[in-house]
């Protein structure tokens, strides 16, 4: 577990800031984190609740909006009800559990609202109806009401909802209720039931409990059983049928417990589902593949430990301001470090385990902080208000630090990029992992298992993976033309889908096949060259669209008509050299039939208003552009339609491509997106064997912030018998600038040897 990246915001002034009110964020899983601030006026009369959301991969891009609530923020959700996959199986390697709606409307359909729990000890729910009207009830937990403290709410695969509430002492016992929720004469209704409680032993299934004090902490791991209820043998002979079958009753049991921990400031649960039966942790154990298995504790000395959800042995330990220390030692007597600790105040783990995001609040004033070998964004913020605020991200390892060998590193990272296809989730925290030599041997796995799935599913997933290898192939210089082809082809696809969306079939009682689907049928008949010819077999009616339609589409037709171009004038030079960008379309029968099919459907909104053709720089103006081209497209189409048996292009093809630069003027597309994404700023260039290293260190003192780097270059040798040895070198080089405390980025750049000699 290693620190990716922090982030800092410019301080806010000393009379804004609220340490007393807690932080709270929620992770997404399109990895956006939402987070909450609360800020006071000058006067100290008005306090503003604020709500910030920004993408882990553009950390720097933070968008505030003013709650307009005056309470204070306790929790945020996102709603994930919207996440949705047609993929019901991959390879036979999920299982999907079947999970029940709480209430459900007519035809099963599951029914939006939300349950929360006051202090008081009631119980509320609103439900969304579909007409918009909102039900909303409030019940009691139970007929003796007391004072909630803390409360958590699960939901059960069989649609119940369990909540768990304590009074905040340890001392007194956790309460259980389950709450059925029901819709009856068009009023919402709420049913409690009293499950069983239990204490904390201070010497949803399993529980996790953590009790703090002043110096150190305590967590528990519970599970609630079904356990059969022993029979006095009087009522054994009464009846003989309750010794065979005693009562079941549901009991907690204490799983494990924690020895004297440090004073625990924040927890992050894991998302991520997983098995805990004793084969699968077995086999995690043995392939040593832990996402999902490990919850992230935050202590008030700065560290962070990752700890076993059942067993709750340390798995990983980080450590932000403060050294090592002995497990054995107990909290009480470890002596407190000079100056003020920094502490994470709320943490959250992404959707599959492998990055965990952390915040603090900053005051104005504060001691010299270090940063070694980390990156440091640091800014201000430009929004509603200036955040008090640090955001640390970390890296959590799927095999926690284990040194494990490539290829089962790769088949982690693998079954993690399979479980994101399926579900629909981000795969941002996977990148975290991936180093520039695992891209290739990644993107041809992850090809073959989407290759082995029916036509159905890929046809589900088939812009997911092109997007998964997109981003992958953004983490190594070798394989960036392939990025390019990545993003055009999703453009492209894009495009299609527009464009036959808007075919409209001339009567109602339309036939089983739509307009975009038989123009999809009858190009791939067709293999005419000429573009009047095919266009003759389609009905024009369909195509028809209001002037304004065509014209606002002027600009993706345009982009269509250059991309033609471009891919056929580049078809003498794929050959010969490195890979250029556009070779994988130059051999994909796909997207150059759907290429084929757009230029046809172009030609006939071309008759019908002229303005929306695409415009080409011609020699001759004579020149039917759009036929030359289609007919070129159409013999490369030809020779890789048939995906088994494809053939290259014939020496007229390629002569008749190379005359395309002395009629046409080629364009000049700009394929790839700006990549000013952090993830590459995060990859290590040299995975395998570090030779070549520079790192910096940063100190901040007397609101200056000086910086040295680091350069260290490692020489392998051999010895006269041939064994491995190596001699190293560390060279402090100094810098020109330095960064003064407003600066919004750092220049780091080696000063010539003089300049240090003068300076």
């Amino acid at each position: 577990m290693d620190l990716a990246y922090v982030c800092e915001w410019e301080k806010c002034p000393k009379s804004n800031h609220c340490p007393s009110i807690p932080l709270v964020c929620a992770w997404s899983c399109r990895n956006l984190i939402a987070f909450t601030t609360d800020l006071k006026n000058e006067e100290e009369k008005d306090l503003t609740h604020m709500i910030h959301i920004l993408d882990t991969e553009h950390p720097w891009d933070v968008y505030s909006i003013n709650s307009g609530h005056v309470e204070i923020i306790t929790c945020l959700e996102w709603d994930q009800s919207g996440r949705k996959s047609g993929a019901s199986n991959f390879g036979e390697k999920f299982s999907r559990v079947k999970f029940s709606p709480s209430l459900t409307l007519f035809g099963g359909k599951p029914m939006e609202g939300w349950i929360a729990v006051t202090i008081s000890g009631l119980v509320t729910v609103s439900l969304l109806k579909p007409n918009g009207q909102v039900l909303t009830s409030t019940e009691s937990l139970c007929r003796l009401r007391c004072r909630v403290a803390l409360a958590d709410i699960a939901f059960t695969g069989g649609g119940n909802i369990v909540v768990a509430t304590s009074d905040g002492s340890s001392a007194s016992p956790v309460q259980f209720y389950k709450v059925c929720v029901s819709v009856v004469n068009e009023k919402c209704k709420i049913d409690t039931e009293i499950l069983p409680s239990l204490f904390m032993r201070c010497t949803t299934d399993p529980m996790l409990l953590c009790a703090s004090n002043q110096n150190s902490s305590i967590v528990e791991c519970w599970s609630l059983r079904k356990e059969g209820l022993p029979v006095n043998n009087i009522f054994q002979q009464i009846s003989p049928t309750v010794g065979d079958k005693p009562p079941m009753i549901l009991k907690w049991r204490i799983l494990s417990a924690t020895n004297d921990l440090d004073r625990v400031s924040a927890v992050a649960l894991p998302k991520l589902p997983i098995s805990l039966t004793s084969t699968d942790l077995k086999v995690a154990n043995d392939t040593k593949f832990f996402p999902g298995l490990g919850l992230a504790l935050a202590f008030h000395d700065g560290s962070v430990q990752i700890i076993h959800r059942l067993s709750l042995q340390a798995m990983a330990v980080f450590y932000g301001s403060t050294p090592p220390r002995s497990l054995d030692e107990p909290a009480i007597k470890r002596q407190r470090p000079a100056g003020p600790l920094v502490h994470f105040k709320a943490m959250q783990m992404s959707w599959t385990s492998l990055a965990l995001a952390q915040l603090v609040k900053t005051a104005t004033e504060q001691p010299s902080r270090e940063y070694r070998g980390r990156i440091l964004i640091s800014f201000p913020i430009c929004h509603f208000s200036l955040l008090p605020l640090q955001l640390s991200m970390l890296r959590i390892s799927p095999s926690m630090g284990h040194i494990l060998d490539m290829n089962i590193t790769l088949r982690h990272l693998l079954f993690l990029l399979e479980y994101c296809m399926v579900t629909g989730y981000d795969w941002w925290d996977i990148l975290l992992h991936v180093q520039p030599g695992m891209v290739q041997n990644l993107v041809e796995k992850l090809h073959e298992e989407y290759m082995r799935q029916n036509a159905a599913l890929q046809q589900v997933l088939s812009t997911r993976i092109i997007a998964m290898k997109a981003s992958l192939c953004k983490l190594s210089s070798g394989t960036v033309a392939r990025v390019c082809d990545y993003h055009a082809k999703l453009f492209l696809i894009a495009i299609s889908c527009t464009l036959k969306s808007l075919l409209r079939p001339p009567v109602l009682n339309t036939p089983d096949k739509s307009p975009g689907d038989r123009l999809t049928e009858i190009c791939s008949k067709i293999t005419d060259v000429d573009i009047d010819k095919v266009m003759i077999n389609l009905k024009t009616e369909e195509f028809v669209l209001e002037m304004t339609t065509l014209q606002s589409l002027q600009q993706l037709i345009q982009w269509v008509g250059d991309f033609v171009l471009y891919l056929l004038a580049s078809l003498p030079n794929q050959g010969s050299g490195p890979v250029r960008p556009g070779h994988s379309f130059l051999r994909d029968g796909a997207s150059l039939g759907m290429l084929r099919e757009l230029m046809v459907m172009i030609r006939i909104w071309g008759l019908l208003k002229p303005s929306c053709l695409p415009i080409y720089t011609a020699t001759s103006d004579t020149q039917d552009s759009m036929s030359l081209l289609f007919r070129l497209l159409t013999k490369l189409w030809l020779c890789c339609r048939d995906e088994s048996h494809p053939s290259e292009p014939d020496d007229a093809l390629i002569d008749e491509c190379c005359l395309l630069p002395s009629q046409l003027l080629i364009p000049n597309i700009d394929w790839l997106p700006v990549n000013d994404a952090i993830i590459s700023k995060l990859q290590n260039k040299q995975p395998e064997q570090l030779t070549n290293a520079i790192s910096f260190f940063v100190s901040i003192q007397d609101e200056q912030t000086y910086v040295w780097l680091c350069h260290h270059v490692a020489f392998p040798q051999q010895d006269d018998s041939g064994q491995a040895m190596g001699a190293a070198v560390d060279q402090e080089l100094s810098l020109r600038w330095v960064m003064e405390e407003d600066a919004i980025q750092l220049f780091l750049t080696v000063a010539p040897r003089r300049m240090k000699e003068e300076g």
